[in-house]
């Protein structure tokens, strides 16, 4: 099978995917980070948090509102503060 092949038997999956004809073989979830709560929990303010994160000020707030979400190292760095909330006080003396 080449390439165009391929991606066409895949499409072909997707639409029935999709349509609810065929079940999807393979899910991948993401459990995004609850930024809000993670600051909360930590008692710090947006500003000392974004400066910790090496963010803004502003991506700190779109990610608590939920209008985006972390994702690659941010997301990682999330995890681990929520896991070991000391990763924090690390992060935070850099």
């Amino acid at each position: 099978m080449n390439m165009f092949d391929d991606l066409k038997t895949s499409l072909e999956e997707a639409v029935e995917i999709q349509r609810g004809r065929q079940p999807a073989k393979r899910v991948t979830r993401y459990e995004v980070a609850d930024v809000k709560a993670i600051r909360a929990q930590l008692n710090v303010s947006q500003t000392e948090f974004a400066k910790a994160m090496g963010t803004s000020v502003d991506t700190i707030k779109s990610w608590e509102s939920r209008r985006r979400n972390p994702t690659g190292l941010a997301a990682k760095v999330l995890t681990t503060i929520q896991e070991r909330p000391e990763f924090y006080r690390e992060l935070e003396a850099h």
